[in-house]
């Protein structure tokens, strides 16, 4: 069995170059033109391939150095957008203190304004109160002399309500003649 097998191998390792010959005789041109063209095909893939890699190589880093620029555009944009709201907040934080402390002048110079009129209305209202206190005082002590000198008058000058009445009574007995004088008696 095994001259067999090894006979059968024999033949098919011959049957199988002898095909191969006659593949080559018949198809052999064909073939070889075929691997040709698939060499250059194969070649020219290659080539498109290379120049397709160069090309999108030099788009890609077209495209980030305009990425970069812009970038870089936008960062300067924004450092300068943020220094000038910083100078601006500076500013304005200046302003607020400039007018907080005008403020506080003001209101200072209002609270020292008010203390001086509130001091000098006092003191007119002291001065006021005085003179009016002196005018009382002198126009009750001018009414006091009058009234001292119009009593005083009165005194002297008014009679007396029984002196008054006496005399009284004795006109009414002169004029009706009822009224005898303690002389005339006398001499009658």
């Amino acid at each position: 069995m095994d001259n067999k097998n090894k006979s059968g191998t024999e033949i098919d390792q011959a049957g199988g170059a002898s095909l191969e010959k006659v593949r080559d005789l018949l198809f052999g041109v064909q073939m070889r033109d075929v691997d040709k063209r698939f060499v250059r095909v194969e070649e020219k893939l290659a080539k498109e391939l290379a120049d397709l890699k160069d090309d999108v190589k030099k788009r890609l880093s077209t495209l980030e150095g305009y990425v970069k620029k812009e970038v870089e555009s936008l960062e300067d944009r924004l450092k300068a957008e943020q220094e000038t709201r910083a100078e601006q907040l500076k500013e304005v934080a200046r302003e607020i203190k400039d007018n907080a402390k005008s403020f506080e002048k003001k209101l200072s110079g209002l609270d020292d304004q008010l203390a001086k009129s509130q001091k000098e209305l006092r003191q007119q209202n002291l001065e006021l109160s005085k003179r009016l206190s002196d005018e009382i005082r002198d126009k009750a002590e001018e009414i006091m002399g009058v009234l001292a000198r119009e009593t005083k008058e009165l005194r002297f000058e008014k009679t007396d309500r029984s002196a008054l009445a006496s005399l009284l009574t004795e006109m009414a007995l002169r004029l009706n003649d009822e009224f005898k004088l303690p002389q005339a008696e006398d001499k009658e």
